[in-house]
């Protein structure tokens, strides 16, 4: 497995900004937006895979893993 499918990876349309948001809580401050949601899930992607070789790059622990934690049922539990 590799580290990147160790963190959760939203895309959420914005009402705000109206367009899809992607981002990855614990791992990423910021993320991508657009208009097509595959593409900004492709974008995401690739910024995590950036961000964990930068992370490994200046010699830093990576943040704690987010996935397999259940969130998408957990989640459909607060809706």
């Amino acid at each position: 497995m590799k580290d990147s499918a160790k963190y959760v990876k939203i895309v959420e349309w914005s009402e705000e900004d109206q367009c899809y948001v992607g981002s990855a809580p614990g791992l990423i401050y910021g993320g991508c937006h657009g208009d097509d949601e595959c593409r900004v899930f492709e974008e995401l992607c690739q910024i995590v895979e950036e961000a964990i070789e930068l992370y490994r790059k200046e010699g830093r622990l990576l943040p704690p893993a987010t996935s397999g934690r259940d969130l998408a049922n957990r989640m459909q539990n607060v809706a």
